[in-house]
């Protein structure tokens, strides 16, 4: 066990350089998958529309602008395309010469989608920041406490989107059509994460259901600590059910990871 963990600790530099060049290398694939998560510029200029002659549900304008810039910035930072990449080398037969390899593919695959994180951030912040400063600054929060977990709270919401994908992709080891149920992810974290809309102006009952789901863990909580003003016993509250839902979530992706392997090898992949 010592082993293993010394021996992955030494290969993450080589790993975090190999992911480094994937992104380089499909540039152009990149860059399209960045345009492609600015629906939140969309859906800003939708409400302060609707907010433009009065708040709405209590949010103003310079609210709408300062949530919406918030789920981008977050969006960029956490969003990855690994059960996309998973899928496409389960079909090609590709992920055996993966599963040759020392690493943990969990491993292996987290430092390729890492890697992409800096080349998101050039792209992203200067925009988001420039725009948050200009525009939706003052609705911001400006407690210590919350802007200090921000770095943990994105962290572990990377991590949970990551856990999700990869047990989607896993399941390319058991069924073909694996992209309808991706579709259905993207469909349920649009809704539920507050990815569309904020989730507090979601009817009351989906609203409640969408408290506890994992999919506001990938997104809201963190946009709510940057542009809600919290108390501590709610700052601690939620950064726990973030943080079981880490756990949980990467638990059971790596268990789904482990049955799909021995059947992809019982069948002679």
């Amino acid at each position: 066990m010592r082993s293993a963990a010394s021996r992955t600790i030494r290969a993450l530099p080589t790993l975090l350089r190999v992911g480094v060049a994937e992104t380089v290398a499909y540039r152009a694939e990149f860059i399209v998958w960045i345009l492609t998560t600015t629906q939140p510029l969309i859906m800003m200029s939708l409400w302060t529309s609707v907010a433009k002659d009065g708040a709405y549900e209590g949010y103003t304008p310079s609210k709408f602008v300062a949530y919406y810039l918030a789920t981008l910035l977050v969006r960029q930072l956490t969003g990855n395309w690994v059960a996309w990449q998973m899928m496409e080398e389960i079909r090609l037969g590709t992920m055996a010469m993966r599963l040759l390899r020392p690493i943990h593919p969990f491993v292996t695959y987290t430092a390729s989608h890492l890697a992409a994180l800096p080349f998101r951030s050039v792209v992203a912040l200067p925009l988001v920041v420039i725009l948050l400063v200009t525009s939706g600054g003052t609705s911001l929060t400006h407690d210590p406490l919350q802007l200090a977990v921000m770095p943990l709270t994105i962290a572990m919401a990377w991590l949970i989107t990551f856990a999700i994908l990869f047990a989607i992709g896993s399941l390319a080891f058991f069924m073909t059509q694996t992209m309808a149920i991706s579709t259905v992810y993207f469909g349920l974290f649009s809704l539920f994460s507050g990815y569309l809309l904020p989730l507090d102006l979601l009817p009351a009952p989906i609203a409640h259901v969408a408290a506890w789901l994992p999919f506001r863990f990938t997104l809201s909580v963190p946009v709510e600590l940057l542009t809600h003003d919290l108390d501590h016993a709610q700052v601690a509250h939620v950064l726990g059910s973030q943080a079981s839902w880490t756990v949980a979530l990467v638990a059971f992706a790596l268990w789904l990871w482990r049955a799909g392997v021995r059947r992809f090898e019982s069948v002679g992949g």
